[in-house]
C-alpha cells in the first residue's frame, strides 16, 4: 500500500495563552531515514541536553518498527514469517502490534487486511508486462488472503494456509509515530510532533503544532493544526505496485484518489487511511462519524473534496 508522504509537518503561532510558558523553551529536532522518508522529531523543552537524549530515543524506538515490518529485509521479523510461514517466538512488539491490526481488519469489515500481500504481488508482477492481472490469478490469490487465518501468540505467529503472506506497511509509519512518542513522554517531554509520514503531535506547552496536507494536482490544501491527534493519508494511484487493493474482491480501489484521516493514535489514522480508500466515501464518512476522536477527509476523482465536522483545516 502506497503511502501518501507529508510534504511537512510546520510549526504554527504560540497561543496567546502559551506564550509566557513556551517562551523560557526551545525547538530542538532530530531526523533519521525510515520508511522510504525523513523521519522527524521534534520537540519543545528547556533543557536541550535532555531534549537530544529524547530525540535519540524516539528515532531508534521507529527505526525498531521499520526493522520488524521491512519486506526488504530478509532478516525482518515479517520477512522471515512470510518465508517460513512460522515464526517462533515473535517480538514482544509484534504481538502489540498484530491485535490491533486484527481489530482494525473487524472494524472495517475486512477493507484493511494484513494478508493483502498474495495480491499485492499479482498486482507487481503484472505491471512489469504492462497490464492487468488476469481474473484467475486475482481469485488464486484471493484464496490467500484472510486476517482470520493468521494466529498468533507467544509461542509463535503462524499462517493457517499455505500461500498467506503478511505486510503492515499500511500500519507501520502510524505505528512508529505512536512508539516514537510514547518513549519522548517517558523521557518527560510533554510538547512534540513526530513525522514518519504520518504525523503525530502532543502538546500542552502552548505551541500549536501543524501538519501540512499533501498537495492535490498542485494546490496546497493548506495545514491542520495537532495536539494529541495524529494524521494519516491515503493516495490511490493507477493499477500495479503500490496500488491500494480490496482484500475481498482483488480490485484496485478506484473511487477516491485521497484520504486523510485524525485519529487519536497513530496506527489508527494509518490503518483507517487505507481502509476508506477500499470502503468508498460513503462508507467511511458513516464509520468515521461513529469512532470517537476520528475524522477524515476524502477527495474522489472528480476532485470533490468532503471533511467531517472535527477535521480543521487552515489555508496555507
Amino acid at each position: 500500500m502506497e503511502r501518501s508522504i507529508f510534504l511537512s509537518a510546520a510549526i504554527g503561532a504560540l497561543s496567546c495563552l502559551g506564550r509566557v510558558q513556551a517562551a523560557s523553551k526551545a525547538l530542538h529536532r532530530g531526523t533519521a531515514h525510515v520508511f522510504g522518508t525523513e523521519l522527524t522529531v521534534t520537540v519543545l523543552h528547556a533543557d536541550e541536553a535532555r531534549a537530544q537524549v529524547a530525540i535519540a530515543a524516539a528515532l531508534c524506538a521507529a527505526m525498531s518498527v521499520e526493522r520488524m515490518v521491512s519486506l526488504a529485509d530478509q532478516d525482518s521479523a515479517v520477512c522471515r514469517l512470510n518465508r517460513d510461514g512460522v515464526l517462533a517466538q515473535p517480538d514482544p512488539q509484534l504481538l502489540a502490534l498484530l491485535p490491533q491490526a486484527c481489530a482494525l481488519s473487524d472494524l472495517t469489515g475486512g477493507a484493511f487486511d494484513v494478508t493483502v500481500q498474495p495480491l499485492l504481488h499479482v498486482y507487481a508482477d503484472a505491471q512489469r508486462w504492462g497490464a492487468l492481472p488476469e481474473r484467475h490469478v486475482l481469485d488464486s490469490a484471493r484464496a490467500q488472503v484472510g486476517w482470520r487465518r493468521l494466529s498468533f501468540g507467544r509461542e509463535c505467529a503462524r499462517f493457517l494456509q499455505p500461500g498467506m503472506e503478511l505486510t503492515l506497511d499500511g500500519l507501520a509509519p502510524g505505528y512508529a509515530a505512536d512508539m516514537a512518542l510514547s518513549v519522548l513522554r517517558r523521557h518527560g517531554i510533554s510538547d512534540a510532533l513526530v513525522d514518519t509520514g504520518a504525523v503525530a503531535a502532543t502538546g500542552g506547552g502552548g505551541l500549536q503544532w501543524m501538519a501540512g496536507l499533501p498537495d492535490l494536482h498542485g494546490v496546497s490544501l493548506g495545514t491542520v493544526p495537532l495536539r494529541d491527534r495524529c494524521m494519516a493519508t491515503s493516495a490511490g494511484g493507477a493499477a500495479g505496485a503500490g496500488s491500494i487493493v480490496s482484500p475481498a474482491t482483488g480490485e484496485v480501489a478506484d473511487e477516491l484518489v485521497r484520504v486523510t484521516v485524525l485519529a487519536p493514535l497513530g496506527l489508527l489514522a494509518d490503518g483507517l487511511a487505507a481502509a476508506f480508500m477500499v470502503m468508498g466515501a460513503k462508507q467511511a464518512h458513516a464509520l468515521a462519524a461513529r469512532l470517537p476522536g476520528v475524522d477524515v477527509l476524502t477527495v474522489d476523482r472528480r476532485g470533490e473534496m468532503r471533511r467531517s465536522a472535527g477535521f480543521g483545516m487552515m489555508a496555507s
